[in-house]
């Protein structure tokens, strides 16, 4: 629970510090940036895992064209996917406290879900 671990890329930060009494997570995007607690956190990235994986199981059924939405929701937070199953946006809401919401653009995306399942799979 104490380690301490930073990521970034052009339009997107993720962060965890196990050493932080409330807000130990961090989402950040281009020109914002939030702290999470720990279950807020964990829901985000494991829904946004999860929907990323749903689109690259779509992407065999969908002509080119085609773009799709999912979303997936629990007590904690509101996720959705937007876009082609190789390339898609990313958002968030908090259903709890705060109601806090984030996005991300198709370019931020990617490296950003990379970071998350890093982040997500060390222990908390």
């Amino acid at each position: 629970m104490g380690q301490r671990a930073m990521q970034e890329g052009e339009g997107w930060r993720i962060g965890w510090d196990g050493e932080a009494t409330h807000y130990p997570g961090l989402l950040g995007g281009a020109h914002w940036a939030m702290e999470l607690t720990a279950p807020e956190f964990q829901e985000i990235c494991r829904l946004a895992q999860q929907l990323a994986q749903q689109m690259q199981a779509m992407a065999d059924v969908l002509m080119d064209e085609e773009s799709l939405t999912c979303d997936a929701e629990s007590d904690l937070a509101w996720v959705e996917v937007n876009g082609f199953p190789n390339a898609f946006t990313l958002r968030f809401i908090l259903q709890s406290g705060r109601r806090c919401e984030g996005a991300w653009d198709i370019a931020a995306t990617g490296p950003l879900l990379r970071a998350m399942d890093t982040v997500f799979t060390q222990p908390f």
